[in-house]
């Protein structure tokens, strides 16, 4: 604002009265002397502005608050908290200080008498379960801080509520934190169990928080962070949260609402099991920890009281078997300083809620140049290379970043950048059981590709493959079941997509890997491709087995083989099919980043119609 005083004012006065208007009105302040045109002196308000007669400060009654306040803050007893660092894990309020605290963990000044981090925006349900432990609760006289040997603390993520809580526990936040974060320049809705407090079990009060958490975020459409470490529901306080409408089971209820809404991001910390191990195995995406975690349907002492078996947490449900055996780990991080670097690269190509693009970056030439795209490429079907060096000359520098790698690892589904933009990458590893799909292979791309469909994230298809794996033990693991979801959901996927037919295509394979017939806006041939029924050599088998047989002579029937396979094979040559306009168009391996780059910038916005009805039945 502009203040005008008399011209006898001298610069000095001025001055002092710009400062004085500027904190006692909160606003920046001019002063002109006389008549001049230009200000003599000028103050911006203090960075809190209060009137200079307000001489109150905070209560006794405050001071209370902030006491109560910091000791929830330190979590249950000390004793529990210092055997974290002997678990290799950090205590949960440090967790959420690594999460969200900001440059190297520093807290924000704004939070900081609370002792939080700077990127929690706040925290819901801090006093949850008060009155039932706390000395300082209304009614009660003050009590010990013993009887602290609560249930499910131990080793292996068992809570058999073998001995009661009693008042004398401490049972902070109820044992799980709920809020709103900053996660990097995200807002995000979070939870996260604290493990000193009954080893994480879920009771009444916490129950409620997560619930609520969840609704929240299908209102904001803020994606949402599960850290968990809980080992299940609170057996001995089940009363109340088990079975109720607006119980654990609405977990689930609520994963399921929100699934494909707003990304679901689980990282686990420790043992989850029994009910706790559902929140993994619905989220988007889920992170284990090695050494530390593992989520099971129930723990090994439970295990062995059903079975008879005698197993160990980390064979029954540690990060190899759900990162290599159920699928059920999209990734696997070393430490917990990892899992969040896994998580901050995950959601950058992730929108914040569906219906929105993903965010795009700048654009970065590829690791290697495309000018190498034909010569890796054997001019042998059956002779192998590692898709990734492909992914490296197509995709920006350090943009591939690959999920479940280490299950169904004949197909490679991976995020990464062409030109600035997030695509969801499904392609064959002919370094696998030479590409075949198995079933493992289809679910985990089935999975992907409708995830990606949710999120609006185009596809690409690499398909090299000799189609889906015949055999008893197969058939057995459900290939055709497996098999038709990815087929479905390439079906069904209404986002961009552009299908590469690298070499061979083969059988039902091209049909799984988004061929002609599935809708793709473009189907693009390498000169190195084939699209056949089957390749060479199978196929001279099953027709002409019994003309080659009648052959004697050894050299002219491999001639005879040889010449027939040519023959073939200039059927089903790449040329071929874009005579046959099979294939949208052959294009020259270096060039396969520009054309692809060309063809999802154009197609961008396009539109697709399904048929109306409620939902398939496929998935």
């Amino acid at each position: 604002m502009k203040v005008h005083v008399g011209s006898a004012a001298t610069a000095e006065e001025a001055e002092a009265i710009a400062r004085s208007l500027a904190a006692h009105l909160g606003v920046g302040v001019e002063v002109h002397v006389g008549d001049d045109g230009e200000p003599v002196a000028s103050a911006d308000p203090p960075e809190t502005a209060y009137p200079l007669e307000d001489d109150l400060g905070p209560t006794d009654r405050e001071r209370d608050l902030r006491a109560e306040i910091a000791d929830i803050r330190e979590g249950g007893p000390a004793k529990y908290r210092e055997r974290l660092e002997e678990q290799g894990k950090l205590f949960v309020r440090d967790r959420l200080d690594l999460w969200f605290g900001g440059e190297g963990g520093t807290r924000g000044a704004g939070d900081a008498s609370a002792g939080g981090p700077a990127g929690v925006r706040f925290e819901d349900g801090t006093f949850a379960a008060f009155d039932d432990w706390h000395p300082d609760a209304p009614g009660r006289d003050g009590g010990s801080d013993g009887g602290d040997e609560g249930t499910g603390d131990d080793a292996d993520g068992e809570s058999d509520g073998a001995e009661a809580s009693d008042d004398g526990d401490r049972l902070p936040a109820d044992g799980l934190l709920t809020g709103g974060a900053e996660f990097e320049g995200r807002d995000v809705h979070f939870m996260a169990n604290d493990f000193t407090v009954k080893a994480g079990s879920m009771a009444a009060k916490g129950v409620e928080k997560f619930l609520r958490m969840q609704r929240r975020a299908l209102k904001t459409g803020n994606p949402v962070l599960y850290l968990m470490d809980s080992s299940g529901g609170r057996i001995d306080r089940q009363s109340g949260f088990f079975a109720n409408r607006e119980g654990i089971g609405k977990y689930y209820y609520n994963h399921s609402m929100l699934s494909g809404a707003v990304p679901q991001i689980c990282v686990l910390y420790g043992p989850c099991i029994a009910g706790a191990a559902y929140t993994p195995v619905f989220a988007d995406f889920t992170v284990m920890v090695e050494d530390v975690s593992a989520m099971a349907i129930a723990s090994p002492r439970m295990v062995e009281m059903v079975t008879g078996e005698e197993i160990d947490l980390r064979e029954l449900g540690g990060p190899r078997i759900h990162a290599e055996e159920s699928g059920s780990a999209d990734l696997v991080a070393r430490d917990e300083e990892h899992a969040r670097e896994l998580v901050a690269d995950l959601i950058g190509y992730l929108p914040d809620r569906a219906g929105e693009k993903p965010p795009r970056s700048d654009p970065k030439p590829p690791k290697f140049s495309p000018e190498g795209i034909d010569e890796l490429i054997p001019e042998s079907p059956t002779r192998p290379y590692d898709v990734r060096d492909l992914l490296d000359r197509i995709a920006d520098a350090e943009s591939v970043f690959e999920l479940k790698s280490g299950y169904g690892s004949e197909m490679l589904t991976a995020f990464c950048r062409i030109d600035g933009r997030p695509v969801g990458v499904v392609a064959n590893q002919p370094t696998e059981r030479s590409g075949a799909i198995f079933p493992d292979a289809a679910e985990k791309s089935a999975e992907f590709v409708w995830t990606c469909d949710a999120y609006e994230i185009p596809l690409l298809y690499l398909c090299d493959t000799p189609g889906f794996m015949a055999g008893s033990q197969v058939e057995r693991d459900g290939i055709l079941e497996k098999g038709k979801k990815l087929i479905y959901a390439t079906s069904s996927a209404t986002v961009p997509k552009q299908t590469v037919v690298v070499r061979k295509a083969y059988g039902a394979g091209i049909y799984a890997m988004g061929g002609p017939a599935y809708d793709p806006e473009s189907t693009i041939g390498l000169p190195s491709g084939e699209i056949a029924i089957m390749g060479p050599e199978a196929a001279i088998n099953a027709v002409y087995a019994r003309k080659l047989a009648e052959i004697d002579d050894p050299e002219e029937r491999a001639a005879e083989e040889a010449r027939l396979r040519e023959e073939y094979r200039e059927e089903i040559d790449v040329h071929r099919m874009a005579s046959e306009v099979v294939i949208d168009e052959i294009v020259p391996p270096s060039d396969l980043r520009a054309q692809l780059a060309a063809r999802f910038d154009f197609y961008e916005d396009v539109e697709k119609d399904l048929p109306e009805k409620k939902h398939g039945t496929v998935l």
